[in-house]
């Protein structure tokens, strides 16, 4: 008997949501597993991509597969409806589903006390805490790239792609793509301050070096997928592709394209 854990997102119907799945579960001979052990087959998130984004970071990106079923708006890594729980569950039973990894990016922020460690499915952004235009060292590997000024700086995995990289004017990219990409943010672009404007690609074991120039940039605020961070007194941030995955399920026959079609145009 397969087992399966449920997790929903803090909404008005969430409770409902996950009495109707542990519905269908009993129906299609499978356990509910109230809690997240190592003996489960899947992870049902329910909700919109707002819903796994905070469940891979409170669940801290487990590799049990992970199955969206879409009761938000956009939906983009939801695969599932409500209304088809029961032909993925039938396909689930008989080993007919595709599960796809995907890439998270590793942010290592070094402060004058500290080093901090964090995780993001879609993206890192590193912005001024009081929206004052910030000024960073900017280096990929061992080579300086440029004195950046502006809002901030993006650094998204190619799931995080079609996020806030995308509102950006950033690369739309194919999640089964290993790399990462930096995005500006509103950058200035004077006689006196001179950034790239456009985002930059790279290979999956390069690595984005980003350091304070002045006293004002040593405090920044990090968002990173549904959470918020301000760390002050820091010396340089490091964002890698992590060698950690998590692993989505595919569900239909809608093409990565297919879905950007779907979904944006």
């Amino acid at each position: 008997m397969k087992k399966v854990f449920i997790f929903t997102g803090i909404t008005d119907h969430a409770e409902n949501d996950r009495e109707f799945v542990i519905g269908k579960l009993k129906e299609h001979n499978m356990e509910y597993s109230r809690k997240l052990t190592s003996d489960v087959d899947l992870i049902f998130c329910v909700g919109g991509d707002g819903t796994l984004l905070k469940l891979v970071q409170q669940l801290d990106f487990p590799t049990i597969p992970i199955c969206g079923i879409n009761t938000g708006h956009l939906g983009f890594f939801q695969e599932v409806s409500m209304d088809n729980v029961d032909v993925f569950l039938d396909r689930f039973n008989n080993n007919e589903i595709i599960v796809q990894p995907y890439n998270i990016v590793k942010a290592t922020i070094n402060t004058k006390y500290e080093t901090l460690t964090f995780h993001a499915l879609n993206e890192f952004v590193v912005r001024s805490r009081t929206n004052n235009l910030i000024h960073l060292s900017v280096s990929i590997n061992n080579s300086f790239i440029e004195d950046y000024s502006g809002d901030g700086v993006l650094v998204s995995s190619p799931a995080g792609s079609t996020a806030y990289n995308y509102s950006l004017g950033g690369s739309i990219v194919d999640p089964r793509l290993n790399l990462l990409q930096l995005t500006p943010m509103a950058p200035m672009n004077t006689k006196t301050y001179r950034s790239l404007t456009s985002s930059i690609l790279l290979p999956e074991d390069d690595k984005i070096i980003i350091e304070p120039e002045d006293e004002r940039s040593k405090s920044l605020l990090i968002l990173f997928d549904s959470e918020d961070k301000v760390v002050t007194d820091i010396k340089s941030i490091i964002l890698t592709l992590s060698k950690r995955k998590i692993q989505l399920v595919r569900f239909g026959d809608l093409t990565f394209w297919d879905k950007i079609k779907d979904k944006y145009l």
